[in-house]
């Protein structure tokens, strides 16, 4: 590890924290949006999910944009998005400024999600790589912990009708530094190579710390030269039935856990249990350090307990915990034990579908398909929030424990799918997941 690597491999990472921030900010406003703007249900539900039907778009659009012009000014454009979201979103003048806003920054989010993982893999050398991809998931946590913290310190200062305002702007702050923080690093010598400039891939290489940078060139470019004699390999074809089945499926689960659900309308859960503005928001505090504490510990366990042991456990976690969650709201009573089972919930999340799900996916696909099966699984990951975020308050309005007893129904599902259906990957190569699934 050196100067320059470990810097690219924050600067990188720094575009997981602004996702965090900016996917969990938005807990600490709904109460004031639906003031200001008089939204139903409905108008809530859609002002949330408008940002995920950004990630969407953004996800699916930034692999074409990244291989163009590369990982880092791809990343400067989703930088420049984050900056454009958060201040529009601050100084929304009516409802339609703000969706556009969190449009723009569901851009960001979606294309950081996957160039961010993207430009630190190509950067990193082989023994580095695992941890050095792992901290951007861990800056996902932290920037949901930081949000939750920011909304909490803006709420006791008592801002009034502008404390929605504020409660966005912060994000101002680490969108400028991550943009001018990516006039700093290098670009990657994977994409240099595909665009046949080679003498800097190779110096690039040598910045990096690269062992032996002449060699590792060479397999660089032998491996570019077979993704395209591959690049025409469908997808979408029996042989790969089991593993479309597998990332499709642990994508919607994800999302069938309810866990974005409380990330998004965290204050809103607490407040209909009878806390107040200044409670709820320390709560959801409680809720993001635990999630950060849960994902290390998630992170330790999964080459040592397994994929699937993992996720079984986390099922029957979710399920107690989620109808915990239910059971306070359907008898209106022991509301002090709402916070108790929201711990338990992120606890078990965090160790299984929080840490597998991105892992999983990437396991059980070919490297000829893996970029196409993993736009596919997280297509799935990304359409699923959007629904949930938007029919939630809807149907919370109607009844606050119904969505936690669908969620825990889910969770039972998912035990029994795992249970018959998902393999084992931990300890086995690439290579030996594929023979397992009659892929050659």
């Amino acid at each position: 590890m050196n100067r320059y690597l470990a810097k690219a491999t924050v600067v990188g990472a720094l575009g997981g924290l602004l996702f965090g921030f900016d996917t969990a900010v938005i807990a600490g406003t709904t109460d004031q949006l639906s003031q200001v703007f008089h939204l139903t249900p409905w108008t809530l539900g859609l002002t949330v999910s408008i940002g995920l039907a950004g990630t969407i778009v953004g996800a699916m659009t930034s692999g074409v944009l990244g291989q163009k012009i590369g990982g880092r000014e791809a990343l400067r454009v989703m930088a420049f998005l984050y900056l454009i979201s958060a201040i529009g979103c601050a100084f929304a003048w009516n409802w339609d400024a703000l969706m556009v806003a969190r449009f723009v920054g569901g851009l960001g989010i979606g294309g950081s999600s996957v160039l961010g993982p993207v430009y630190i893999a190509e950067l990193a050398p082989a023994k580095w790589r695992g941890r050095m991809v792992g901290l951007f998931q861990i800056n996902i946590v932290v920037g949901i912990l930081l949000a939750y913290l920011s909304n909490f310190l803006i709420v006791t200062q008592h801002l009034g009708a502008r404390q929605w305002r504020w409660e966005f702007a912060v994000a101002i702050v680490p969108s400028v530094l991550f943009l001018v923080m990516l006039y700093g690093i290098p670009r990657s010598s994977r994409w240099l190579v595909t665009t046949n400039q080679t003498d800097e891939a190779l110096e690039v290489l040598r910045l990096m710390g690269s062992p032996n940078s002449e060699e590792e060139l060479k397999e660089i470019i032998d491996s570019v030269h077979l993704e395209r004699g591959v690049k025409a390999e469908p997808l979408f074809t029996k042989r790969y039935a089991l593993p479309l089945f597998l990332a499709v499926s642990i994508g919607l689960f994800n999302q069938l856990s309810g866990i974005n659900a409380l990330l998004y309308y965290s204050n809103s859960i607490f407040a209909s249990a009878g806390f107040s503005s200044s409670s709820a928001a320390l709560q959801t505090v409680g809720v993001g350090l635990v999630n950060l504490l849960a994902t290390f510990l998630g992170m330790s366990l999964i080459d040592k307990l397994g994929r699937k042991t993992l996720m079984l456990i986390g099922s029957v976690g979710m399920v107690v915990a989620l109808s915990g969650v239910a059971w306070v709201f359907y008898t209106n009573s022991h509301q002090g034990l709402l916070m108790g089972c929201f711990m338990l919930f992120i606890v078990f999340f965090a160790i299984s579908q929080g840490s597998v799900i991105w892992v999983y996916i990437a396991e059980v696909f070919p490297s000829r398909v893996r970029s196409k099966g993993q736009s596919v699984g997280s297509s799935s990951h990304w359409i699923m929030n959007a629904i949930i975020a938007g029919v939630f308050p809807y149907i919370a309005a109607k009844s606050h424990a119904l969505p936690f007893v669908f969620f825990a129904g889910m969770m039972a599902v998912q035990f029994f799918v795992v249970l018959f259906v998902y393999p084992e990957t931990k300890g086995r190569t690439l290579e030996q997941i594929q023979a397992g699934f009659g892929i050659k």
